[in-house]
């Protein structure tokens, strides 16, 4: 299961080095003001198809998408954040 959340994050990271015109990936890394309006629109997306029952994994999957080439556009490193999880969850107890 996190194999899959892993090879997203190295294929995200490899398309930082593909041209614009052929990866969808690539335009969102450039254009931080696109991918945070296509987070919000993916976030809304997935709320919608909670309150409806349907399409409800498509639209998570959307959102973890996003999200993740957010924080790569964004240089924050996907290990960062499980780390800051990780201390959270030892705080917790």
């Amino acid at each position: 299961m996190l194999k899959t959340l892993e090879e997203l994050i190295a294929t995200i990271r490899k398309r930082k080095d593909a041209s614009v015109k052929t990866s969808y990936t690539n335009k969102l890394l450039n254009d931080k003001k696109l991918i945070v309006e296509k987070v919000n629109e993916e976030i809304l997306e997935l709320i919608e198809s909670i309150q409806k029952n349907s399409n409800k994994v498509h639209e998570a999957a959307d959102v973890l998408y996003h999200l993740m080439v957010l924080l790569e556009a964004n240089n924050i490193k996907i290990e960062d954040v499980m780390d800051e999880l990780k201390k959270r969850k030892k705080n917790n107890k």
